[in-house]
């Protein structure tokens, strides 16, 4: 997949007030600070298109990307990318952190045209119970979802690999089927075709269902 174009839509509150739900739709979420708008930019070949920050917890909206792709063939399709606030450890208000989870359930379990999840997992550590207890609310939900580790330039590769065995050990013990997962830098621009594969199959296989 080649991305054309990558343009900001909407920052929406509520899943109520995002755009029509028309396109197939893709959203990233992760804890504070797990490198989320940095991988976006990386995907979307733009370095301003996600603001980037070192103070966690800025994303605070539903935040909207329209892309616009073309597969290996030139077919051009168009679908959005969704920047989720992240969860963990921002300094918020207990209220403001309620209203955040809030608004991110009701998008995940209520917007009809999210096709998948894409879960930021920090790989320089090791298993966090915040990150295990999330993805075990997105199966009890019956979201479809892929984890994607982040940073993995971070470390060294033995830590790394060593952290991503343990994570997916630690899902074991409740997931009978384990997500897909993607290992990526967005320095070093690690992983960024397979995710964008990943998204122009699951486009194709909505374009042949519609």
């Amino acid at each position: 997949m080649n991305i054309k174009k990558a343009i900001y839509v909407i920052s929406s509150p509520e899943y109520e007030k995002c755009p029509a739900p028309n396109k197939p739709e893709y959203a990233f979420i992760g804890r504070s600070n797990v490198g989320k708008s940095s991988l976006i930019n990386m995907l979307c070949n733009n370095d301003k298109l996600a603001k980037t920050s070192a103070s966690p917890g800025k994303t605070q909206l539903l935040n909207h990307f329209e892309i616009t792709s073309a597969n290996s063939k030139g077919v051009v399709s168009q679908w959005y990318l969704v920047d989720l606030p992240g969860y963990g450890f921002a300094k918020v208000s207990q209220r403001n952190r309620r209203r955040w989870e809030q608004m991110i359930e009701n998008y995940l379990r209520k917007r009809e045209n999210l096709s998948m999840v894409f879960v930021l997992i920090d790989a320089r550590h090791t298993p966090q119970k915040i990150d295990l207890d999330f993805l075990e609310s997105l199966k009890l939900w019956q979201i479809p979802l892929s984890l994607i580790f982040t940073k993995t330039d971070k470390e060294t590769q033995r830590v790394v690999s060593k952290n991503i065995k343990d994570f997916l050990e630690a899902m074991k013990k409740t997931w009978q089927f384990l997500p897909q997962h993607f290992m990526t830098s967005a320095v070093k621009k690690i992983g960024k075709e397979k995710i964008l594969s990943c998204i122009e199959e699951m486009n194709e296989e909505l374009l042949k269902k519609n």
